[in-house]
């Protein structure tokens, strides 16, 4: 059977593809390496508990939001969202002092200028920015921040929920350090369950509309033929036929599998495999005794030891999982460190005694985010965006090879956001490419 899209991966990116081009009526084939399709939705079990690996708060899915529009094409509005703490989703603690990042970007203003009354109006320009036009992928984070605010610990402050993302005062676009930011103040949302909610309604809208999601298939080449490719080979022995080919999957070890090519000269694949990647996550998992946390309905960075901005800095998000039975207290909990150390003595500085509060733990590394999500060096954010080189690591998803697309993390922005966005650019390239031109 020829398809008309055979998706390679599926992480949020490629499932978001897939559904999308589903509706119109493509017939679609998801391949998956892993046992379990999601990439970074994937969740785990142990010993009756389940838990997320990448996903933990989202932002911007209120009406006329980020989000919105696409989670509505994608059906997953319907899912059980819990919005958090309007008046300080983040909380902010820097060697001590704790200060609130709160939602709507009025009283985002409002809420810090209480503490730092002298940059209202330094505050008000960076929520104009957040809500403007998409800034220059050339200009630099930290040197706008900087020529913005005048307060050091302002600065670190505004920076100290980029955990989800990583911060480089040489590299970071101010475009992808925005985006990072703008949705979670519009609004904030945690799932009450966990992550494969979101893997299961996209799988299964795929399966109802005739496609296919077929997991323990790892493609091991795409075959080129007259500048286009034909076929994907899977380590299970079989050869997938399509029209089109949209890769989830980073872009260097999707070139990789293009092992002869007229189109992709070599001076290409080099750039592709010479792009450097984010560093990893460790993720501690806890499971608490009963009635010993009470549930917080935010999320807790803390910093210690320099500015937020710096490596060598000690850090650590703590993000409590909605409890599902209605309880006031917290069963789940995870620590999330880009830091080889274990942060327990950290997090105790916003929750003191939590170490005597845990039944159980579990650790995963970014060698465990390789392992299971095939990510090179167990990339928390894929490809290091850079503003000095902002066309050489903020990729198109079209490539040199016509019917060969990308989606994912790797492409434009990283994040759930980052990769919405891009699955929807990667879904209306084909539509307007493809589709209205009957080229499938």
């Amino acid at each position: 059977m020829k398809y008309d899209v055979v998706v390679i991966g599926s992480g949020f990116g490629g499932l978001a593809c897939a559904q999308l081009l589903s509706k119109t009526g493509c017939r679609v084939l998801v391949l998956e390496a892993h046992w379990q399709p999601g990439g970074c939705l994937q969740s785990y079990q142990r010993k009756g508990h389940t838990f997320d690996t990448g996903l933990h708060y989202v932002g911007g899915l209120g009406e006329g939001e980020t989000l919105h529009d696409v989670f509505g094409q994608l059906g997953l509005l319907q899912l059980p969202w819990h919005r958090l703490d309007v008046d300080g989703t983040d909380q902010i603690t820097i060697s001590g002092q704790t200060y609130c990042l709160a939602q709507g970007f009025g009283h985002f203003v409002d809420v810090l200028a209480a503490s730092f009354p002298q940059q209202r109006e330094a505050l008000r320009k960076y929520v104009d920015m957040l809500q403007g036009p998409d800034p220059d992928p050339s200009v630099s984070a930290w040197k706008w921040l900087n020529e913005t605010f005048s307060d050091p610990l302002l600065i670190d402050v505004l920076s100290g929920s980029c955990l989800k993302t990583e911060l480089r005062r040489e590299s970071l676009p101010l475009l992808a350090f925005a985006h990072s930011q703008k949705s979670y103040i519009q609004s904030s949302w945690r799932l009450k369950g966990d992550s494969s909610l979101i893997v299961r309604s996209l799988v299964d809208d795929i399966k109802h509309m005739g496609g296919e999601v077929l997991c323990r298939a790892k493609v091991t080449e795409l075959i080129e033929q007259d500048g286009q490719i034909v076929a994907a080979l899977c380590d299970n022995g079989e050869r997938y036929e399509g029209r089109l080919f949209i890769s989830d999957i980073h872009p260097a070890q999707t070139f990789a599998l293009v092992k002869e090519s007229k189109v992709l000269k070599k001076i290409f694949r080099t750039r592709m495999a010479m792009l450097e990647n984010t560093y990893g996550m460790y993720t501690y998992s806890l499971v608490l005794k009963p009635d010993t946390l009470p549930y917080f309905n935010h999320n807790k960075f803390v910093y210690e030891g320099g500015s937020v901005w710096d490596e060598a800095t000690a850090k650590v998000m703590l993000s409590c999982r909605v409890p599902e039975d209605g309880s006031d207290y917290a069963a789940l909990l995870d620590l999330l460190t880009p830091c080889d150390s274990n942060p327990m003595a950290l997090a105790e500085q916003v929750i003191p005694g939590l170490r005597d509060m845990v039944s159980e733990q579990y650790v995963s590394t970014p060698h465990t985010w390789e392992r299971f999500t095939n990510t090179p060096d167990g990339s928390a954010y894929g490809i290091r965006k850079d503003c000095r080189q902002p066309l050489l690591t903020m990729l198109s998803p079209r490539t040199p090879l016509d019917n060969l697309l990308l989606t994912g993390q790797n492409v434009m922005l990283h994040g759930l956001e980052g990769v919405a966005m891009t699955a929807s650019q990667t879904y209306n390239i084909i539509r307007n490419h493809y589709l209205d031109n009957s080229r499938i």
